[in-house]
């Protein structure tokens, strides 16, 4: 979906070698304006400057802690887990 858009990763990193857990991911996901964190066909939005980090790190963390991939960033925004409806949606956007 990134290459038909003509998008190419700045970044790829393999989340087996480096899993990001509690700090470490939370500094990941720190900056952004948005997070949405996807989860099959749903998924939700938050807003970093005012939702519960612990919140947040639920939402984004899978079952072993660490955070959930892939992992985009666009522009302002951090996209957490995959969802093709909303990375089409996001990605169409151009933004």
């Amino acid at each position: 979906m990134l290459h038909k858009n003509k998008m190419r990763p700045l970044r790829i990193d393999d989340a087996r070698k480096t899993p990001l857990a509690g700090e470490a991911a939370w500094q990941a996901l720190a900056g952004a304006r948005e997070i949405l964190v996807a989860k099959g066909k749903s998924y939700q939005v938050f807003d970093p400057r005012s939702d519960d980090l612990q919140a947040i790190l639920a939402a984004a963390s899978g079952r072993t802690g660490n955070l959930r991939a892939p992992v985009l960033r666009l522009g302002d925004r951090i996209l957490v887990g995959f969802s093709e409806s909303l990375y089409a949606l996001l990605v169409g956007e151009g933004r």
